[in-house]
């Protein structure tokens, strides 16, 4: 087996050091996944100049099959993971996952098989609970600490997450590196935000999983209280999910049939015309995010969030600056935020240039790629 920490000379002569290989471990490039949309972005960014990249699958995102299929998987996946350190020669081997439990049990075989296989380890936690949240109890917070002290280093996406796991574990490389997006130039967000009429209903978007700590179900309530109060508003809800019936229903049952439509998933251009379209971003979320790509996407559109203060969404915005914060789970309160944005056209116009400059300026693959890679040298 080759020396995962050597440096060998290359083919092309002496002097010339081989790039080392980086096996990254996620889900299928192809699902529709927030760790899906990073890994690409990093396959397609300068850091694939300076390492070799390599993808290993994990988890059921972007796979098909039977229960009996999962399970042998879920058995096979530590051979496979040996396997493909060694073929790969891979001296660092970059596991993406959260602090979720399905995600930290099955995430902690391949952090102790890359390890017994004497290779660096970045552990990168992509949202979930908070490290005393997800096992509170000493003895759990015990067992935590002893798991993730195997990594070399952790990588997480905001300051919350940055003080807690440099108090569960002080003796360890603890770094912070947000999600990014590709942004467009200047002049293209310009011409964007310039499309944006001053008058007429106020546009908002929705676009993710429909699931019920998104908050989907306050932004139809709130969609009703606007109505009641003369606001006219027009929402467009894109994405797919388990509570999609059920929000369907509501919609019938409040009569909002003419203001609230279903686009289904979304992608590529047609996701950005809905964005670059829409006046707000209704996100008042109160899952457990890390940085979600929506709220990237919708403020390089244009379109203001409103929003919570949940994991490192609070890092990126200030409050009526680039989006405004409501509360999670009060319709009230969120359709008082968009009412004061609907009577406030020239604030809220003021305030997606704002976002948009906020994006472009902080939140580049560019600059996410090159934290990675100071993240792997430092790994000597």
């Amino acid at each position: 087996m080759s020396d995962p920490d050597s440096k060998p000379v290359s083919p092309g002569g002496p002097g010339r050091v081989k790039k080392r290989t980086v096996l990254m471990l996620g889900p299928s490039l192809d699902a529709v996944s927030g760790v899906s949309t990073h890994l690409n972005q990093l396959f397609a960014s300068e850091l694939a100049a300076g390492f070799v990249l390599k993808h290993f699958q994990v988890g059921s995102e972007g796979r098909s099959g039977d229960a009996l299929r999962t399970i042998a998987r879920l058995i096979a996946s530590p051979i496979a993971l040996a396997t493909a350190a060694w073929r790969t020669g891979a001296g660092i081997v970059h596991i993406n996952s959260s602090l979720e439990p399905k995600a930290y049990w099955r995430d902690i075989v391949y952090l102790a098989i890359a390890s017994l296989l004497r290779r660096k380890t970045v552990w990168q936690i992509h949202g979930g609970a908070l490290p005393r949240e997800f096992l509170p109890r000493p003895l759990g917070t015990w067992w935590l600490r002893r798991t993730l002290s195997v990594a070399d280093a952790i990588v997480v996406l905001a300051d919350n997450e940055l003080r807690a796991y440099r108090e569960l574990l002080p003796h360890r490389r603890v770094v912070l590196v947000a999600n990014a997006i590709v942004t467009q130039s200047p002049g293209s967000m310009t011409a964007v935000a310039g499309s944006r009429s001053a008058g007429g209903p106020l546009r908002l978007a929705y676009v993710g999983r429909l699931a019920r700590d998104k908050g989907v179900f306050e932004v139809v309530e709130a969609v009703r209280l606007l109505q009641d109060e003369g606001c006219t508003v027009r929402l467009t809800m894109a994405g797919t999910g388990g509570c999609e019936t059920a929000l369907r229903e509501l919609v019938a049952r409040l009569g909002l049939g003419d203001a609230v439509t279903f686009a289904g998933a979304v992608f590529g251009e047609e996701k950005f015309r809905l964005w670059s379209s829409a006046d707000i971003f209704a996100f008042p979320t109160y899952h457990r995010e890390g940085l979600p790509y929506a709220l990237l996407e919708a403020m390089i559109a244009g379109a203001v969030p409103v929003t919570c203060r949940v994991g490192a969404i609070a890092d990126v915005i200030t409050d009526h600056e680039h989006g405004v914060f409501v509360p999670p789970k009060d319709p009230q309160a969120l359709a008082a935020a968009i009412a004061q944005l609907a009577r406030d056209r020239k604030k809220l116009a003021a305030m997606s240039e704002d976002a948009q400059r906020r994006v472009r300026e902080q939140y580049t693959v560019a600059r996410m790629a090159r934290e990675i890679a100071a993240v792997y040298d430092d790994l000597g």
